[in-house]
């Protein structure tokens, strides 16, 4: 087994001034140390890990990480950054810079000295040794753990058990005989814990250690089970059923929650657990004097996809209610991708009248295309069919955790009963997360808790929403759901245009966000119930997608000495991501320089949107990009709006970038004749980097 770390992975200078560059810089070590294969798609499993939730921690720390297939075996690369990159923790940037890779099948004696490693940097003698070594070989050993850093309390191995136990106070002196005698003193306060994250690498075991510590100073008696990526052991049930309280630190659903159950429960993402440990012991002790328990969580039940994770309960409702429609989207779309790909190649192989086939349960011959075109019809249109239940369950669980599911499918099912369809699912999502969180809060017996999440509570719930749905709600929204396609099929001229508009400004304004999202929900809610508007809309949402990263590809390459070394790389990449409508291809330009990259992608998404409108494009598939451009009406000029909105992004990111360059130049000449300087790059020529 080779060195996790060594000198030629040390980088005690780092130059990067960007997160990107940084991780950059690190990687090309790791590849040049023949521990990485693949070096871009490295990157991009670094940059979606990163896109999940920021891993800058506090006190300058910034711990980039991932797990990937071009990983040949564990690795940690370490920068030391004078100037300090920003890695987005709240106290500000970070000048010790760790790049951990994991394989993803790592063997278990590497993984678990990257979790010794991860609980290392909540010491502060260490992160200082680290702070002061002049040598890399001398950093790498600290790393190793073959050199003691200065005031090191504890061996990096201690288990989570021993690591967790309260300092032993020092004995009282013996009291007189004659005095009374002292009280027992009371047990101390017990906690369990649970600490995870979405790869199981770092921040899983640095909550975990921060918690401990915390623990330790508080005189708490506190396990932790580390549900990471060196697999975890079980809790004791024991040890469940005589603490007092339960801490959830995770930004992934945790294992067996019902283990908890009847227990007070405060439950946060890791990084809470990493930042603000004493606060949760504390909000913990409160609960349970109050009688809190798991059935009544203090905040509201935070979703289990990693991405919609972080609302805390001091967030508004607009933020909370973002992240439970976001819940429920992110889950709809893998079925939106399986179900319109598959009924857009049927169409392709046997024309638009294959929905007319009848069931290939009854009737298929193996030789005939038609028949096969039928069976993808058909088993397409199954998995769309389950869009509107998916939506409406995933937004109740983003809401009220697993009990919400039930209520949830229950009154997704219902809105296609009643032809509510999408925005009758929104709404019945929402409904059952609301009825089964105010059933959750209702006192009930001790002796009913464990049998509430399994029986009362989707008993309960369904029949309410059901009521609500078919006889409350149900009918008013499927009318409006039956106006609005009217509108869709009847919008023709400059209406058409500006919805178009409208929706390319929204798929280009967060790349991928939540606004990006709601019109991408919006488009494939129509293709559930096809017709000549919601055909329309769909090609417009599309194309105006593919314009961000296109826009930066193409600027990259006309204007390269704008653009940072990384942000050239990347744009390499973006051509191949714009052409299948990965919006997400352009966020790296946006991060580095969003006041010039995101109005520029949003006038050139609006073009494209507007002009697809405006020409009578259509679309069946709900993804795919340039790859099903053979399924599009109206292709070649569905082909020059987007084009022709690639250029308009391109030319106005590159306008203001050269406007901004310009005008660093004038303000260097500016001050250089102030202070009577001579210019030092008077006369000549320098490429500008606008970030």
């Amino acid at each position: 087994m080779s060195e996790l770390i060594s000198a030629d992975l040390v980088d005690l200078d780092l130059s990067a001034a960007t997160k990107d560059a940084a991780a950059r810089s690190l990687a090309e070590r790791m590849a040049a140390a023949g521990r990485v294969t693949d070096l871009e798609g490295f990157l991009a499993d670094v940059a979606a890990r990163e896109a999940q939730m920021p891993t800058g921690l506090d006190g300058g720390i910034g711990i980039p990480h991932c797990r990937s297939a071009h990983v040949t075996e564990p690795t940690l690369a370490f920068g030391r950054s004078a100037a300090g990159i920003d890695f987005g923790a709240a106290d500000g940037p970070a000048d010790l810079i760790f790049l951990i890779a994991a394989p993803t099948g790592g063997d278990a004696d590497h993984l678990s000295i990257l979790s010794s490693l991860a609980r290392q940097l909540m010491d502060e003698a260490f992160t200082g040794a680290l702070r002061s070594a002049a040598e890399p070989a001398r950093a790498a050993a600290l790393i190793r753990g073959e050199e003691p850093e200065p005031g090191a309390s504890r061996p990096a191995d201690v288990p989570e058990a021993e690591l967790a136990a309260p300092e032993l106070a020092a004995p009282e002196p013996a009291a007189p005989e004659s005095a009374a005698p002292e009280p027992a003193p009371s047990a101390p306060f017990r906690i369990v814990a649970v600490t995870s994250c979405p790869t199981g690498i770092a921040h899983t075991y640095m909550a975990a250690e921060s918690l401990a510590k915390a623990a330790r100073a508080a005189g708490v008696e506190l396990t932790v089970e580390t549900q990471g990526s060196a697999g975890f052991q079980r809790l004791d049930p024991q040890l469940i059923a005589a603490a007092d309280g339960v801490i959830l630190a995770h930004d992934v659903e945790v294992r067996d929650r019902e283990r908890f159950a009847g227990k007070p429960v405060v439950d946060v993402g890791v990084k809470a657990g990493i930042n603000r440990p004493a606060e949760l012991l504390a909000e913990l002790r409160e609960k349970a004097a109050h009688g809190g328990t798991a059935d009544a969580p203090a905040r509201p039940a935070a979703p289990a996809a990693p991405m919609d994770r972080g609302a805390e309960a001091t967030d508004g409702f607009a933020i909370r209610l973002r992240t439970w429609l976001m819940t429920g989207v992110s889950y709809m779309v893998p079925f939106v991708a399986a179900g319109g790909l598959l009924i857009a190649l049927a169409f392709a192989i046997g024309g638009y009248t294959v929905d007319k086939a009848p069931s290939v349960a009854d009737h298929f011959v193996w030789a005939e295309s038609a028949s096969w075109a039928a069976l993808l019809f058909q088993v397409g249109g199954t998995a769309f069919g389950f869009l509107v239940p998916v939506l409406a369950g995933f937004i109740a669980y983003g809401m009220a955790d697993r009990p919400g599911l039930v209520p949830g499918f229950v009154g997704g099912a219902i809105a296609l009963t009643v032809n509510a369809g999408f925005l009758g699912g929104l709404i019945a999502g929402l409904l059952a997360g609301a009825v089964v969180r105010a059933i959750q809060r209702l006192g009930v017996p001790p002796v009913l808790r464990g049998i509430m999440p399994v029986v009362v509570i989707p008993l309960v719930s369904s029949a309410v929403v059901g009521f609500l749905m078919f006889l409350v709600v149900g009918k008013p929204i499927a009318a409006l759901q039956k106006a609005l396609t009217g509108w869709l099929t009847g919008l023709s001229g400059a209406n058409a245009v500006i919805l178009g508009m409208l929706l390319g400004l929204m798929m280009c304004f967060d790349l991928g966000g939540p606004l990006n999202k709601v019109a991408y929900a919006f488009a494939v809610g129509g293709l559930a119930d096809p017709n000549p508007g919601s055909l329309k809309v769909m090609a417009a949402v599309m194309a105006a997608g593919m314009v961000p990263p296109l826009a930066m590809a193409l600027a990259t390459t006309v204007r390269g000495r704008l653009f940072t070394r990384a942000e050239r790389e990347n744009g390499k990449a973006a051509w191949v991501l714009g052409a299948s409508f990965i919006t997400e291809g352009a966020i790296p330009f946006a991060a580095a320089d969003p006041l010039r990259v995101i109005p520029s992608a949003m006038a050139g998404g609006a073009v494209t949107g507007g002009l697809s409108m405006a020409f009578g494009c259509t679309l069946r598939a709900p993804h795919g990009g340039v790859f099903v451009v053979p399924l599009i009406g109206q292709p070649l000029l569905y082909l020059l709006a987007v084009a022709a909105g690639t250029v308009v992004s391109a030319a106005l990111v590159v306008l203001l970038k050269r406007f901004r360059a310009r005008t660093a130049r004038i303000s260097d000449a500016e001050t250089a004749a102030a202070t009577g300087a001579t210019h030092p790059e008077a006369g000549t020529h320098r490429e500008v980097t606008t970030h």
